[in-house]
């Protein structure tokens, strides 16, 4: 028996042992020993939570609903929070700054949103060509992305927990073809983050336009293009009545992850059972929205497809083998001038290097050769 062997017989008994006595529910990112939970049950909180979505926004918003009811659940009753919808509290894109300097405590919304504030947190969000929803996944919660998210929102008060996930989404809507690089040239598209930036580097005008505001401007021409999520929420939200053609795929966002922000100071000072019960229902949020959107999805494509005078097609690979170039080359713009992006980046980029060499003989074989 060889040594690495013997020893991972060694270490998964000694694990199971350990779990065993423990009966522990910690994820092993967040406790390295067990720990006797502080609980006061004469104190009760009352909490609030922003978010960058419309009230009661399918998926998203409900997640947060249910967020908040999962937490009344599990603290039995200890904690409370209510969901304020973008607009209600803050403006959308201010969730940020208001969870920051402790007005609310905590908000819910995309890591690209706050680009202006820490280039960084792009990586924590989508990166155009890069990995997808499972993908963000293992690098947020066991691939070490986790311990540089709380790195750079520390400066800002702040605790990032992953929350939520759309899945590669579509390539969005336009009311021109797009047969050739040149035809993003001038074109002013509602596109956030990295994608955005890469669109500019095309000649386009990338805006960021909150979600309860996409559908007027593009009906009005103030933006001749959008991109969103896929077709559940894009079917909700009506594009099919205003946009003539949709493509795919959504190379600027393959995998975005959605994000729960904690002001750092208030969440410190929680019970340690509260605490975890958070960072528990932040994960299962993050699960019930990825796969809300994967059942919905197929759905809502039939109903486009059915209901709209829509055209569906992909982007020319020449198109998207322009924009991937662009996208190396933002990136490597943005790392060579921001320290924070470098560091995230090459994290990012190393653990996608490892991860793609093995999907590259598993779920790529699978879906090439073996999925019906």
């Amino acid at each position: 028996m060889s040594i690495d062997r013997r020893n991972f017989i060694k270490k998964s008994a000694a694990t199971a042992i350990t779990a065993g006595l423990a009966g522990s529910c910690a994820l092993p990112e967040e406790k390295s020993a067990v720990e006797t939970p502080y609980i006061n049950f004469n104190n009760t909180y009352e909490w609030k939570i922003t978010t960058t979505w419309p009230p009661n926004f399918p998926v998203t918003g409900e997640g947060c609903n249910y967020f908040a009811q999962w937490i009344e659940e599990m603290s039995g009753g200890r904690m409370k929070i209510r969901v304020y919808g973008g607009g209600e509290l803050v403006p959308p894109l201010e969730s940020f700054e208001a969870v920051s300097n402790g007005a609310i405590e905590m908000g819910h919304g995309a890591a690209y949103y706050w680009a202006g504030k820490a280039p960084a947190s792009q990586f924590f969000a989508a990166v155009p060509f890069g990995m997808n929803y499972q993908q963000m996944n293992a690098w947020i919660v066991a691939g070490g992305g986790r311990q540089l998210w709380e790195e750079l929102y520390d400066r800002f008060d702040l605790m990032p927990m992953i929350c939520g996930n759309t899945g590669v989404q579509m390539g969005g809507w336009y009311n021109k073809e797009i047969n050739s690089i040149d035809d993003l040239k001038g074109l002013k598209m509602r596109m956030p983050g990295l994608g955005g930036k890469v669109l500019a580097r095309a000649g386009g005008t990338a805006l960021l336009v909150a979600g309860g505001e996409i559908y007027t401007n593009l009906e009005r021409g103030v933006i001749d293009a959008t991109e969103w999520i896929g077709p559940y929420h894009d079917y909700k939200m009506g594009f099919h009545r205003v946009a003539k053609y949709y493509y795919y795929p959504g190379w600027h966002e393959p995998g975005p992850v959605l994000e729960l922000i904690v002001n750092k100071s208030k969440f410190l000072k929680l019970p340690s059972d509260l605490q975890t019960i958070i960072r528990t229902a932040a994960l299962r949020s993050n699960v019930w929205m990825g796969a809300e959107f994967d059942a919905q999805n197929f759905i809502y494509l039939d109903k486009i497809m059915e209901e709209g005078n829509v055209d569906i097609r992909p982007f020319p690979i020449e198109v998207l083998e322009k924009l991937r170039q662009y996208t190396d080359e933002v990136i490597q713009e943005l790392v060579e001038q921001d320290a924070d992006s470098k560091k995230v980046y090459q994290a990012y980029n190393a653990f996608r290097n490892g991860l793609n060499r093995w999907s590259a003989i598993s779920e790529k074989e699978f879906y090439q050769k073996l999925m019906g």
